[in-house]
């Protein structure tokens, strides 16, 4: 058995829903993973912000466009009466809850709940449409089995119990469906796993039920090894090491979600990235192997601030980048890349928001320089020290980028650079050019 998740794009419309019913129909048994249709999640984001505003009409309008859109789309998939109407009451049961909301207040509890509507939506219509068809499929809500422990992270154990136990009560069906991306709380309220989180599910369901393979259904046919938005002729990476998609992943390559791998990798499922709109291309297989002395891909992270602290008492001295550490985690900022000389260290944030409060207390230490407007590139692959050369192409390849920063070693999938933002495209074309385009 396969988990298959299929994101927002993927259902998008009544025609996507119908192709993705036809393509889960053709591969046999399998777990089901959906998110809600795509801008449903947007548009539930922008009601709760209304509320939270006392705007009430803004959110009523909101909700009227968002039922509306609901509506065409019943109205385009279904054919008998009797399924429309199924579909109808499955969707106005979910307008009715929000509108109930909008009523009767708004808290941060609420908020949740108005977010989960879009996958109880979306998985209905499905399950509708299914059954329409004369598939035998059943509908798991995710709230009976998904939940998140007193840290915030998803409780394995309760998963995998009552996932199981549910599954036993569906040996006659060929389809299983449930939510992504929804969840309940140690406490017992409705929560999510943030966005991405449907790709976290079908992580989790997968490694509770030790699937034989998780598929990421999206609208692009795998992983780039470069950016399409920023260069030509980028191709679908065909294998990956777990940890050079997680490093991906982290450094900007949107398809798939960080966290994601995590469950996959330590159970050792394969993980495949495929194109719902076009079934029939290969994607992106991640798996514990993944293709030996090679470099695979380049990704880029917007939006970093470097941070140099140059002090003569670091010379030779113990407890001092503890002292810098220390800093940064009073002030919650995680740091991407760390560079050290012996008289200075330099590290990257992306989180600027308590930067100013950060640079004070750095002042302590040494004399401090800011730059900001800078993206790390990370060029991934099978980096080992001892596969002679890779380094080398990556730097010569950024001969004419000036590079703030050079991170490597710290990883055996992973070099990362320091350029400035100006200097991005210029240098992800370059790194294209000689890494893969080369004679």
């Amino acid at each position: 058995m396969k988990v298959m998740k299929f994101g927002g794009t993927s259902v998008g419309s009544a025609q996507r829903i119908k192709n993705v019913a036809a393509l889960i129909c053709s591969r046999g048994r399998n777990v089901v993973v959906l998110s809600a249709m795509s801008g449903t999640t947007n548009c539930l984001v922008e009601i709760s912000d209304y509320l939270r505003k006392g705007n009430i009409v803004g959110a009523g309008e909101t909700l009227n466009a968002l039922q509306t859109k609901y509506m065409n789309v019943i109205d385009e998939l279904y054919s008998t009466e009797q399924a429309r109407e199924e579909a109808l009451a499955a969707v106005m049961k979910s307008i009715a809850f929000v509108r109930q909301v909008e009523s009767a207040g708004f808290s941060s509890i609420e908020e949740k709940e108005i977010l989960a509507q879009g996958e109880l939506m979306s998985t209905a219509l499905m399950h509708i449409y299914l059954k329409e068809q004369g598939v035998s499929s059943v509908l798991l809500s995710a709230l009976d089995f998904m939940r998140t422990d007193k840290n915030g992270e998803p409780d394995s154990d309760y998963i995998r119990k009552y996932f199981i136990q549910l599954l036993k009560d569906c040996d006659d069906a060929q389809i299983i469906i449930t939510q992504g991306f929804i969840c309940k709380n140690v406490f017992g309220e409705i929560d999510n796993l943030q966005r991405g989180g449907s790709d976290y599910t079908a992580s989790l369901l997968g490694a509770a039920i030790k699937a034989e393979e998780i598929e990421i259904w999206t609208d692009i046919d795998g992983m780039h090894n470069n950016d399409p938005r920023f260069v030509q002729n980028t191709s679908p990476v065909g294998e990956l090491h777990f940890d050079e998609a997680a490093e991906l992943a982290y450094f900007g390559a949107k398809i798939l979600h960080p966290t994601c791998v995590l469950p996959a990798k330590l159970n050792n499922i394969p993980v495949r990235l495929l194109n719902t709109m076009d079934p029939d291309a290969k994607g992106t297989l991640i798996y514990n192997a993944g293709a030996t002395h090679s470099i695979k891909a380049v990704a880029a992270k917007d939006n970093i601030t470097a941070i140099k602290i140059k002090s003569g008492r670091m010379l030779l001295a113990y407890g001092f980048l503890r002292k810098v550490f220390e800093i940064f985690e009073t002030y919650r900022t995680p740091i991407d890349m760390i560079v050290t000389s012996e008289v200075g260290v330099s590290v990257t944030i992306d989180n600027t928001s308590c930067l100013q409060s950060i640079v004070d207390d750095l002042k302590k230490f040494g004399t401090v320089t800011v730059d900001k407007d800078m993206v790390i590139i990370c060029v991934v692959g099978d980096l080992e020290w001892q596969n002679r050369g890779f380094e080398a192409e990556v730097v010569n390849a950024l001969r004419e980028v000036p590079v703030r920063m050079i991170s490597y070693g710290g990883s055996n999938y992973n070099i990362s650079l320091l350029v400035r933002k100006s200097d991005k495209v210029r240098a992800l074309n370059l790194l294209s050019e000689r890494l893969f385009n080369a004679d």
